[in-house]
């Protein structure tokens, strides 16, 4: 079943209901203020960081679903409705949301009343701004009332929901004509404050919450939209609220439009107040005087429309495959754009009051996005790397706003450290800026322990080379990226977190998927340190790596798969002589895709067990069996029921990592079947199973121990982002950026017999045209690089050459 379709001319997607089994959203902003909207006009707006500068309430694992959002009620009447649908839920007689790339578009009607609602965060300022066209489709006058709506947050969105003895007491607002400014706290605490206006006079107005939705009432009915005129209240402590009342009479076949603001503005240190108790507004009013009129939105819209096709015309994909050309063309790289800026912060999964930005995640979602904004990727990794310590450990998350490491988490995830390599990596092959490993950088945010960002490296590695353990394999830690396998735990009482010892010591449960990790990213170490002339630590890092590859071998193999890892006691995890969890999908998949086992014989075998024993109809589930009780050596994994997360969900993170493997192994066809098995454009017909957004990744879909098999939850913000857009355009596509140049080796399905790609790469163009004649899986056998071929499938760079038109033959 299905709820939408999509719109690929206009790179949207066009919800028809309103009534869609979870909220489908969609992510406004680029780079500073960022709003969460859903497809009926639910959502939150902050200013850089989700927990410290939330500008409105959101109001999480509420009845009915989906409190807040921006609200405007259409008074016709008696009727009273809203083009999002909530929260009146009045029956519409025509709805549409149109997710696009920046922007959300709400198309509905009342009573020969349409609306038109655009919603977008401009990338020139720091707000959101919201066009309501407003046409009558009748034969006679219409006179409406139109109210405006949002609830404003105290800034620390944990405080602001918590401490209420004090929140009662703070809020404060001011009006100036059309304008309502939110400066609670603004005071001597803070400099910034809020502001919501709309470019017209307005007939009244409503700051104080209580007042306006009356005693005991909701948002779906409040009491001063219901009478038809506002109370003109000003707030002063309680809940704070921004809504504007505007009298509108439409003539038969007209129209007009309403823009509203919600904008971030802050002053200068030195200037907090314009006069005792009144704030400076200069800032607001240069704001607001951007989007005054029809025209002005539009170039705005124009402007954010142009900035997303460039983007995206980095990787563009022409083949007959409809549903893989939007995924790879659109909604994969919007969602890694999105998961770049959130990390796993704000969604409505993760509420923005906890997170942060992961050192793991931020690290992983870099794969996804470096070819689109290399820049910015630089900057990401030196603010990940900065939070790094010197024994090579890390803060596992860390505070957007402020790049200090998250106390409350801490470290010990003892994967963390080899993620800044892989990142690394990835920006070096891109863009070839060898000169990233000579900035300076902060150990642990202090200046004083500033070192170049290549010792930053060299510690990563040797972090695993000194945390070894009895079998020569990576000690966990904590956890490596199964942040539930918890292995050093060693008490966990009733209602209490689970322990572990300290960040990387005691006792020494080992880790097999770490140490598929460090054979892959100690070789690409290696691979750096010999382009940067030292041979001699090249050859150490390689010896290293040999050493943990034939620890795998020796003690991480199972007979027909990979161990999991080794608990504190020395026991097998993932392994056929445990009751329960006797295999794990993390080593099969990062084991080959590391190609350990491949040239021995086990990668085939993995991968067959993987078959046999994972696959479901819906993906990879992460383990089999599932756990059915609690495992006090195991920790978190076994305390989930039987499906769903850690516990054999299907975790669609790691699925791209079996993809990736069977493409080492040269299987076109599985590694295909195996990438639309997760990708919502091939399941978008199921959506009421699966019930997350039919356009983008969902961190994990139950799996089939699951009451609710099939069914997705955790979307957006998600490492599957990243790793399937890797798998697709490097993997099956087979466009692999690499240190002198681009490397052709693709693994498709076999029945595909062309396709063509344009890529952005160091400055120039590549139009790459891939030929199967011989209907292969893997490989090329011919290349002809602007009309002259080539030996072997790296296309070599010319120097000062802006365009490369190849062939490459399967």
């Amino acid at each position: 079943m299905q709820f939408g379709h999509f719109d690929d001319v206009k790179k949207e997607y066009v919800i028809t209901s309103p009534k869609t089994p979870l909220p489908w959203i969609n992510y406004l902003g680029s780079e500073n203020f960022f709003s969460l909207i859903s497809n009926t006009c639910g959502g939150y707006s902050f200013y850089k960081d989700a927990k410290l500068l939330r500008l409105t309430r959101y109001r999480y694992n509420d009845t009915p679903l989906d409190q807040n959002g921006r609200y405007y009620y259409i008074k016709d009447g008696d009727t009273v409705w809203n083009p999002g649908w909530q929260p009146t839920q009045t029956p519409l007689d025509s709805y549409e949301c149109h997710h696009g790339l920046g922007y959300s578009r709400f198309v509905s009607s009342k009573n020969l009343v349409a609306a038109e609602l655009t919603a977008f965060v401009p990338l020139a300022d720091s707000c959101e701004v919201n066009r309501l066209m407003l046409t009558n489709n009748g034969t006679e006058e219409k006179t409406l009332a139109l109210t405006s709506f949002v609830e404003f947050c105290f800034w620390n969105a944990v405080d602001d929901m918590t401490n209420f003895q004090r929140n009662f007491s703070i809020g404060e607002v001011e009006i100036q004509g059309s304008e309502i400014y939110h400066k609670t706290e603004y005071r001597e605490r803070r400099r910034h404050y809020a502001v919501y206006a709309v470019n017209c006079p307005i007939d009244g107005y409503d700051t104080d919450r209580d007042a306006f939705l009356g005693a005991y009432r909701g948002n779906d009915r409040p009491e001063t939209v219901l009478r038809g005129t506002a109370g003109n209240t000003v707030a002063s402590g309680w809940g704070v609220i921004g809504s504007h009342h505007i009298d509108v009479t439409l003539k038969p076949g007209e129209s007009r439009s309403f823009i509203f603001v919600l904008g971030y503005c802050e002053n200068a240190a030195d200037d907090k107040w314009e006069a005792p108790g009144v704030i400076n507004k200069k800032p607001a009013k240069e704001m607001l005087s951007h989007y005054q009129t029809d025209e002005q939105v539009d170039a705005a819209l124009a402007e954010l429309a142009s900035y997303w096709d460039g983007l995206l015309a980095k990787y563009a994909l022409t083949c007959a495959d409809e549903k893989l050309g939007r995924m790879v063309n659109i909604w994969n790289q919007y969602q890694c754009m999105v998961t770049f800026n959130m990390s796993r912060s704000a969604s409505y999964f993760e509420s923005g009051t906890g997170r942060g930005m992961g050192f793991r995640d931020s690290c992983q979602d870099l794969l996804g996005f470096v070819h689109l904004i290399p820049d910015r990727a630089r900057e990401r990794l030196l603010d990940i790397a900065a939070t790094q310590f010197e024994d090579g450990s890390a803060y596992h998350q860390y505070q957007p706003l402020t790049k200090k490491g998250n106390m409350d988490i801490g470290s010990g995830f003892n994967d963390d450290p080899l993620w800044l390599i892989a990142g690394c990596a990835a920006y070096i092959k891109e863009t070839g800026d060898f000169s990233i490993l000579d900035e300076q950088v902060d150990f642990d945010n202090d200046s004083t322990k500033a070192q170049p960002l290549m010792e930053h490296l060299k510690r990563s590695f040797d972090f695993t080379v000194t945390h070894l353990g009895p079998h020569k394999l990576p000690l966990i830690g904590r956890a490596d990226w199964n942040d539930c396998l918890n292995l050093n735990c060693f008490s966990a009482e009733p209602g209490e977190p689970f322990q572990t010892t300290g960040p990387s010591e005691g006792p020494v449960a080992e880790s097999i998927f770490i140490a598929a990790m460090f054979v892959k990213y100690g070789k690409e170490y290696a691979a750096i340190c010999r382009r940067r002339g030292n041979e001699e630590e090249a050859v150490y890092a390689e010896k290293e790596v040999e050493k943990v590859y034939q620890a795998v071998l020796d003690a991480g193999w199972d007979g027909e798969w990979f161990l999991r890892a080794y608990d504190a006691a020395g026991e097998k995890v993932g392994s056929k002589e445990c009751e329960e969890g006797k295999i794990f999908i993390e080593p099969q998949g990062f084991c080959v895709l590391a190609e350990i086992g491949v040239k021995e014989g086990l990668a085939e075998k993995a991968l067959t067990s993987v078959k046999n024993i994972l696959e479901t109809k819906y993906g990879v589930v992460l383990l089999q069996p599932a756990y059915t009780k609690y495992y006090l050596n195991l920790g978190e994994v076994s305390s989930y029921p039987p499906g769903y997360k850690e516990n054999a969900g299907i975790f669609c993170h790691n699925n791209p990592w079996i993809s990736i493997a069977e493409t080492v192994v040269g299987h076109g066809n599985r590694a295909f079947d195996l990438y639309r098995k997760i990708c919502p454009a091939y399941i978008e017909d199921i959506s009421e199973i699966h019930r997350t957004e039919p356009y983008v990744y969902s961190q994990m879909i139950a799996g089939k121990d699951a009451a609710h098999f099939g069914e997705a939850k955790n979307s957006w913000l998600t490492g599957t982002a990243a790793w399937t857009f890797v798998n697709v355009s490097q993997y099956i596509l087979g466009i692999q950026p690499d240190y002198d140049g681009l490397t052709l080796n693709p693994c498709i399905p076999s029945d595909m017999e062309e396709f063509k790609i344009r890529r952005y790469f160091r400055g120039a163009w590549y139009n790459i045209t891939f030929k199967n004649p011989e209907h292969k899986e893997k490989g090329v056998s011919s290349l002809t690089v602007n009309g002259t071929a080539v030996e072997g499938n790296l296309i070599p760079i010319t120097e000062g050459c802006t365009e490369y038109d190849v062939v490459a033959v399967m």
